[in-house]
C-alpha cells in the first residue's frame, strides 16, 4: 500500500467566481514571491537548518563552539554561515578575534519552529 495520499481531483467546470476573486485579491507580488522563494532555498538545506536551529537554542556560538556542536569542520561551518549572513538570516559580532553568530531576528527561529511542528504534525497523521 502506498503511504502517500491519494489526491482528489476536481471534476466540476462550474468557476466560483467569489473564490477566484478572493484569491487573486491575495496573490503576492512576484518580487516577493522571488524573494521568499530564495529565503526557502536558503534554509532547504540540511546543514543550515541545523545551524539555524543550533543559533536558536542558544543567544550566540562561535565558529569553533558551532563547528563542535555539530561535528563538523569550521571551513564548512564558515561557508554556511557566510551563505546566511548573506541572505540576512544570521547577524555577527565580533569580540577580539572571536566572532560570535546569532539568528538576525526572531522571524527566523519561527519560521524553523514552525516548519519542525508542521514535520512532527504530519509524521504523528502517518503513524
Amino acid at each position: 500500500m502506498n503511504p502517500m495520499k491519494e489526491v482528489e481531483l476536481c471534476t466540476c467546470t462550474e468557476v466560483h467566481p467569489e473564490a477566484v476573486a478572493q484569491a487573486r485579491k491575495g496573490e503576492l507580488p512576484v518580487p516577493q514571491l522571488l524573494s521568499m522563494s530564495e529565503l526557502f532555498k536558503i534554509l532547504g538545506d540540511p546543514t543550515r537548518l541545523r545551524i539555524v536551529n543550533a543559533l536558536a537554542k542558544d543567544a550566540e556560538l562561535c565558529v569553533c563552539d558551532l563547528s563542535r556542536a555539530l561535528d563538523m569542520t569550521q571551513s564548512a561551518i564558515s561557508h554556511q554561515l557566510s551563505l546566511l549572513r548573506r541572505a540576512r538570516l544570521v547577524q555577527y559580532r565580533k569580540e577580539g578575534k572571536v566572532v560570535y553568530y546569532r539568528l538576525d531576528d526572531d522571524h527566523v527561529e519561527r519560521l524553523v519552529s514552525i516548519a519542525a511542528q508542521h514535520v512532527a504534525e504530519q509524521r504523528s497523521d502517518v503513524l
